[in-house]
């Protein structure tokens, strides 16, 4: 394990870009509020309007001459997960993305991340824990033992995929590092480097999110089984768009709740502010279980699209389950909580 390695845009996450123009001012004033309440430490720099590095073109794609590699995994099936799932072809996978760092088309992140550098890497697991832990890029596929878990991922966009996910249980990450009695939720944190994430450096191409992207979940929901820690797909590490080298899957949330790319993961004994929730909560709440029966505002939840070799619409329609069909094994976290209260 490697201990008090840096890296390029690892430090503590700015707020001060001025976006009140391009988000509702009370989101805009609360800023300095999130980064409080995460306990991250002070606000940083502002961040520049324009592009300051690659190629940028009319359309606010940076294009690399250096394309992403990514390699073979070692790792174990678990059969006890998505057997009998059709998987959704891995072009797909890796050409369909949300990922607003790179950009807000579904195409960006692929165009815009050839140059993604991951290496190095700091992952840290700090807060109300017995030993915070320091992790590098070795470390994220060689401290636990990997195996491939196959999950359905559904977007609030109401399109879904099978995926093939390589990690291992953010449980067994957390058990690690030991948590410490009266923690209640975990926070994660995603890479804030302007030079490399356009989108963290452009109002518009990053859709007016305050970076760094921040997320949360209840600890029980964090230490439940299905909740994985993913370094890889398709049996390969994990390609730049979809989240390299490291990302959070909750296959029963929406899929804006796995968040991609993290360097923080922080123990904490209070519900920690999410980006999503935070611009737009009457959309974003902060469970953001995949419930049928309660509406996004500008997309039903009844259906879903499972994207398979064809395009989005000549996708297959199918009726959306509760909790994304995983609800044998997440449903009793959530006893006699009003579901459409706490969306």
């Amino acid at each position: 394990m490697a201990i008090n390695k840096t890296i390029k845009g690892a430090a503590s996450p700015s707020w001060n870009e001025k976006a009140a123009h391009v988000t509702p001012e009370a989101v805009f004033n609360d800023r300095r509020n999130i980064i409080k309440a995460l306990g991250l430490g002070a606000i940083g720099a502002s961040i520049p309007g324009q592009v300051q590095a690659g190629i940028f073109d009319l359309f606010g794609k940076t294009r690399s001459s250096t394309p992403f590699v990514t390699r073979p995994l070692s790792f174990s099936p678990n059969t006890a997960f998505g057997q009998g799932e059709v998987l959704t072809p891995e072009q797909k996978v890796i050409s369909h993305n949300n990922f607003y760092e790179f950009g807000t088309s579904k195409t960006d992140p692929i165009d815009n991340a050839q140059g993604f550098k991951v290496d190095p890497w700091v992952l840290k697991i700090e807060g109300l824990v017995d030993t915070p832990l320091t992790l590098d890029l070795d470390d994220l596929t060689r401290l636990l033992p990997l195996e491939e878990r196959i999950y359905r991922l559904r977007c609030v966009e109401a399109w879904s995929m099978v995926i093939p996910w390589v990690g291992f249980s953010l449980g067994a990450l957390l058990k690690k590092a030991g948590v410490k009695a009266g923690a209640t939720h975990v926070a994660f944190e995603t890479l804030f480097d302007p030079d490399q994430m356009p989108g963290q450096r452009s109002r518009l191409m990053g859709g007016g999110i305050h970076y760094p992207y921040v997320e949360g979940l209840r600890l029980d929901e964090a230490m439940n089984e299905l909740t994985f820690m993913a370094v890889g797909l398709y049996g390969k590490t994990l390609p730049a768009q979809n989240g390299a080298p490291i990302r959070l899957v909750v296959p029963w949330k929406y899929g804006f709740k796995s968040i991609k790319s993290v360097v923080r993961i922080r123990v904490m004994d209070k519900q920690p502010p999410t980006s999503w929730n935070q611009l737009a909560s009457h959309e974003y709440g902060f469970f953001a279980n995949v419930n049928p029966a309660v509406d996004h505002p500008r997309w039903s939840q009844a259906t879903e699209r499972r994207i398979g070799e064809g395009g989005l619409f000549s996708a297959t329609r199918i009726a959306t389950l509760p909790f994304n069909g995983y609800g044998e094994q997440v449903a009793h976290l959530y006893k006699n909580m009003d579901l459409k209260q706490y969306y």
